[in-house]
This record gives C-alpha cells, sequence and structure tokens, in this order.
C-alpha cells in the first residue's frame, strides 16, 4: 500500500504536467498560425502592390507617385522581414513545445506501465494467497475427515 501511494501521486503529477504542456502546445500552435497568416498577408500585399506598380509604369505614372510606390514596398519589405522573423520564433517554440509535450506524454506513459505492473504483482500476490488459502482449507478438511473416520 505504501508503495501505490506515491506511485498514484506520481502519475497525477505527470498528469497535470502533460495537459499543461497539451495547453501551451494549442497555444504554440495558434500562435505560430497566425504568424504565418500575417506573413502570408504582407507578401500578398505587397504582391498587390507591384501589380498596381507595373500597371501605373504602363500607364504612365509621376515620379512623385513612383517615390511613393517604392517608398511603401520598402516599408512593406521591412513589415515582411519583421514578420519573417517572429514566424521563424513562433517556429521554433512550436518545435520546442511539441519535444516538451512527447517528454511530459512519454513519462506519463511510463508511470502508467508502472502502475499496471504493479497491479499485475499484486493480483499475482492475491492469487497465490487465496490458492495458499484454499490449499490450507482443503487440507484441514482432508485432516479432520481422516482424523473423524480413523477414530
Amino acid at each position: 500500500m505504501s508503495e501505490k501511494l506515491p506511485l498514484a501521486t506520481l502519475i497525477e503529477l505527470a498528469q497535470n504536467k502533460a495537459d499543461e504542456a497539451t495547453r501551451r502546445l494549442g497555444q504554440l500552435q495558434t500562435a505560430h498560425t497566425s504568424a504565418a497568416e500575417k506573413l502570408e498577408l504582407l507578401n500578398s500585399y505587397r504582391q498587390e502592390y507591384l501589380d498596381q506598380l507595373q500597371t501605373h509604369l504602363h500607364d504612365g505614372v509621376s515620379a512623385a507617385h513612383l517615390r511613393n510606390f517604392r517608398q511603401f514596398i520598402s516599408t512593406l519589405d521591412t513589415a515582411i522581414e519583421q514578420q519573417l522573423a517572429l514566424t521563424n520564433q513562433a517556429d521554433a517554440r512550436l518545435v520546442h513545445g511539441r519535444s516538451e509535450w512527447q517528454h511530459t506524454r512519454c513519462r506519463l506513459n511510463s508511470f502508467d506501465t508502472l502502475a499496471e505492473r504493479v497491479q499485475h504483482q499484486e493480483a499475482l500476490a492475491e492469487n497465490k494467497r487465496a490458492q495458499r488459502d484454499s490449499d490450507e482449507h482443503t487440507s484441514r478438511q482432508f485432516y479432520m475427515r481422516s482424523a473423524s473416520s480413523a477414530g
């Protein structure tokens, strides 16, 4: 019984850590998806602006308008670089979060396996006790019958 209580506590703690790792992994996945979507949106917006610039260049554009387009595209490029860095950071955190989640699940599974072994050993011990008690009872009955038929 003294072995069972600490093991149950370890399993409960491991389950709590696994649940927390699962929650964190979900948050990391959401953050990664959001960062990737923002990067995709910025790239798409940049491409649209380049397409507009091409159209304006074809139709003719003033130097001031061309300068404004180029400044805006430069600003978009800076934003894209920053978002790419954020996306890469989110990706690294997600990879680490997955690793942590797998580790906690593995640890919990190890404790569960250990608990199953303990239960199996306890069941075997109980079966041996029951068999021994049954053998003793049968032996006593046999002895009692033998003693009563001899006397």
